[in-house]
C-alpha cells in the first residue's frame, strides 16, 4: 500500500531542548493512526512538521509533498483539529459554516449541519454563548465536513463528555473513514480509541518508541500471569517489563516463543494503554 507519509531523521530542536530527536515513521493510505505519548513527548510537534506548520532537520513528505515548503498545495488534501478552540468568540455557528463553505472547495455543508444536528447547539448561537464542548463540537463539525485525504486530529475530545465523545467517534468511523482517508489522532483517552485504531505509534521524549500495525502488536507482544513459583523462570526468559497484579507478576515479552512461555502462566495480548506503559516503562525499542 502507499505510503501517505514517511519521516526520517525527523528533528525539531527550540533552543537546547530537542522536541524530536532523529524520528522514523511510516504512514499508510487508508489507516487509523494513534500517535501516542506523554505530556512533552512530541506529538504536537510532530503534527505541526506534519502540516507544515513548523520548520524541522531530516526527510519529511506528507501525500507526495514536503509540508513546510508545499503547504499550499498540502491542505487542499489535509484538514487539522487542533487541541485549542480558534473561532473567534463573536461569530456565530451558521456563520462559521457559510465561511469554510466559501473557503474550501471540498466542505460539505449537509455533512456539517448533519453532525450538528445530533447535538443541541443552534445556528444562531454565538461562540461565547457555548460551553467549552459545545465549541469542540463545532469544530469537528466544520472539519469531518471537508473530503480530504489526510485528516489530523490533536487531542480532538478534550472537553467533551463521555455521550459526546462516543457520538465523535461513531461519526469518525461510520461517516467519515473510508479506504481513500487517512486519520492521525492524538490523544489521552486511550482505552477510547483502542477499538478504532489499525495503527500505533508509540512517541516519548521525541523518539519513536514503537510503529506498528495492531495486527502485529497482537504476534509481536504478550503479557504473562506468573504465580510466584515460577517467577524466577519467567525472569530468565527475559522480559522488558514487569508490574504486580492480583498478588501476580506480569512479564511482557516481545518477538518470544508462547509455547516456552506458557508453563510459566496466563497468556493475553496487552491492550494499547498497557502495552503503552510497558514499553515507556522497560526502554525503547
Amino acid at each position: 500500500m502507499a505510503l501517505l507519509i514517511e519521516a526520517r531523521d525527523l528533528t525539531k530542536k527550540y533552543g537546547a531542548h530537542v522536541a524530536l530527536d532523529r524520528a522514523n515513521l511510516k504512514i499508510e493510505a487508508g489507516r487509523i493512526v494513534g500517535l501516542i505519548g506523554p505530556n512533552g513527548a512530541g506529538k504536537t510537534t510532530a503534527l505541526r512538521a506534519i502540516l507544515g506548520l513548523t520548520s524541522y532537520e531530516g526527510q519529511l513528505t506528507v501525500l507526495g509533498r514536503e509540508p513546510l515548503r508545499q503547504r499550499t498545495s498540502l491542505m487542499q488534501d489535509a484538514c487539522f483539529i487542533a487541541d485549542v478552540a480558534v473561532l473567534p468568540a463573536w461569530l456565530r455557528v451558521d456563520q462559521a459554516i457559510d465561511f469554510v463553505a466559501a473557503v474550501h472547495p471540498r466542505f460539505r455543508r449537509d455533512r456539517a449541519t448533519g453532525f450538528l444536528a445530533k447535538t443541541q447547539i443552534l445556528g444562531h448561537r454565538r461562540m461565547r454563548e457555548l460551553s467549552k464542548g459545545m465549541k469542540t463540537q463545532v469544530h469537528l463539525a466544520l472539519t469531518m465536513a471537508i473530503d480530504a485525504k489526510l485528516f489530523v486530529l490533536d487531542e480532538p475530545t478534550l472537553g467533551l463528555d463521555i455521550l459526546a465523545r462516543r457520538t465523535f467517534y461513531d461519526a469518525l468511523v461510520n461517516d467519515y473513514m473510508d479506504e481513500t482517508r487517512t486519520i492521525l489522532i492524538t490523544t489521552h483517552q486511550v482505552e477510547e480509541v483502542e477499538n478504532l485504531l489499525t495503527d500505533l505509534i508509540f512517541i516519548d521524549k521525541g523518539r519513536i518508541v514503537l510503529d506498528s500495525s495492531l495486527e502485529d502488536v497482537a504476534t509481536r507482544f504478550v503479557a504473562v500471569a506468573v504465580a510466584a513459583d515460577r517467577l524466577d523462570a519467567g525472569r530468565a526468559a527475559k522480559p522488558f517489563y514487569e508490574r504486580q497484579i492480583l498478588g501476580k507478576s506480569e512479564l511482557y515479552f516481545e518477538n518470544a516463543d508462547r509455547e516456552k512461555l506458557a508453563p510459566f502462566g496466563e497468556l493475553r495480548t496487552p491492550s494499547v494503554a498497557d502495552l503503552f506503559v510497558a514499553k515507556l516503562s522497560g526502554g525503547a525499542a
